[in-house]
């Protein structure tokens, strides 16, 4: 708790004893230890196929579509309604963060691999939402066994928890609603400073290389749409006109001699996801780099997702060592003459557009005749070196900020997490919660 700042905040339980469960630790005097089976039964499963389909997200029972689900698989599906409860007990080991329990707040359908259970009058709901968030994230995902690591609701039904009287539930429930509101509350506008600071990042990059740092400079049309006016003493080459395209390739990969013990850096498009790429993807051998039409692209090349519709298509990043790329990237060779960060700094600014040139047909892809062809605004070298000094040095800045704003997130979670804990264990009382925080030394 001292990590997130919660000792001598809240008061405990003047006397404790040893739960003899691992994930509760001590717990207060006279809460008393109950079977989950002793409190909860699991809900035979019932169709409901006029119900719209649902899922758990992250403690949450949330609509999912249906448009991709055939009218024979939803009848399949199980009833789950508002104040009953759900959960995810497949693949324990395969995705530890999400929150697999949720206190359904709506009337859906879902998938018969979900467990579906209610609790008994003695319990109060939302103490009990939040005692199973806390016996997932500290106990349920080591339960469960086979491959696929998946649990049954007599896994769940066997384990011990302690329970508080249904007038301390309450107050429990109370706080946590409250206080956890607070802190999503703080988590949001962090969030929506990072929106903010991308937002402003983009819009920055986009204005000094499209429109250069003289505010008083002349302006004409540049002929492209998305840009509209230039600087008038800018040019408007084409990408070819400024460097070599060159797409990449892959060597078989089943032909293991192209791969064992190779010596030349090789790249997969994963990498564009860096500013500058210094550590290649893989090694192929020299024999593949003969037989296989790859070609050793010099560093200082802007490399350019073709392929994906994800957010690959149309990135690029600027490439810090000589290596061969695969057949999803393209590299334009600059010349000396240019400022390789300006054209990265360019094609960040670009990057929408670039992508909407890429649509059409089942993939949607660019290729190196399209990024020939585009049309860039090229200021004078001197300018180029000015905006890039320019922009490094307010990105710094903006990073900087974001950094802080990430970090103040993961507190803000930590705390969220130990809070929940410390409430539903006993570690705090809470009783006396009026509303307000309760400062005391403990």
């Amino acid at each position: 708790m001292d990590k997130v700042g919660l000792s001598g905040k809240y008061q405990t339980y003047p006397e404790y004893k040893d739960s003899g469960v691992e994930w509760l630790g001590s717990v207060p005097m006279h809460w008393i230890p109950v079977r989950f089976k002793h409190r909860f039964s699991e809900k035979k499963k019932a169709s409901n196929p006029m119900l719209d389909a649902g899922s758990i997200s992250f403690g949450r029972v949330i609509y999912k579509s249906s448009e991709n689900l055939a009218p024979e698989t939803k009848a399949s599906y199980q009833e789950v309604l508002e104040g009953e409860f759900l959960i995810n007990p497949l693949n324990m080991n395969y995705d530890l963060l999400s929150l697999r329990t949720a206190l359904s707040e709506i009337n859906v359908v879902v998938s018969t691999g979900y467990i579906v259970i209610r609790s008994d009058e003695r319990l109060h709901k939302r103490y009990v939402r939040w005692l199973l968030q806390e016996f997932d994230v500290a106990h349920m995902k080591t339960l469960g066994s086979g491959v696929r690591q998946t649990i049954n609701y007599m896994d769940i039904g066997n384990s011990f928890f302690y329970e508080p009287a249904k007038i301390e539930q309450q107050k429990i429930a109370s706080f946590l609603d409250h206080e956890t509101a607070k802190i999503d509350t703080l988590i949001e506008k962090q969030q929506q400073l990072i929106k903010l600071l991308k937002e402003k990042r983009q819009a920055v990059i986009s204005h000094a290389v499209t429109k250069g740092l003289n505010p008083n400079a002349p302006m004409r049309d540049s002929g492209v749409e998305w840009l509209g006016e230039v600087p008038e003493h800018w040019t408007m080459p084409k990408i070819s006109h400024i460097g070599k395209v060159l797409n990449g390739s892959t060597p078989d990969k089943t032909n293991f001699s192209y791969w064992d013990d190779g010596t030349i850096p090789w790249l997969a498009s994963g990498c564009l996801n860096s500013e500058i790429v210094v550590e290649p993807s893989d090694y192929i051998s020299v024999g593949a780099y003969q037989s296989c039409s790859v070609e050793l692209i010099p560093d200082n090349s802007l490399l350019v997702g073709m392929v994906g519709q994800g957010k690959t298509r149309g990135s690029s990043a600027i490439l810090g060592i000589e290596s061969c790329i695969n057949q999803n990237m393209a590299a334009i060779i600059i010349g000396k003459k240019i400022k390789v960060k300006f054209i990265y700094f360019l094609f960040q600014a670009m990057y929408e557009d670039l992508r909407e040139l890429g649509r059409g047909g089942n993939q949607a892809a660019l290729n190196c005749e399209i990024i020939s062809s585009v049309r860039i605004p090229l200021p004078p070298l001197h300018e180029q070196i000015a905006i890039v000094e320019m922009l490094d040095e307010l990105l710094i800045k903006l990073n900087g900020l974001d950094k802080l704003a990430a970090a103040q997130i993961e507190i803000l979670q930590e705390r969220r997490t130990a809070l929940i804990s410390a409430a539903v264990t006993g570690k705090i009382d809470v009783r006396n919660w009026n509303g307000n925080a309760m400062e005391c030394e403990i």
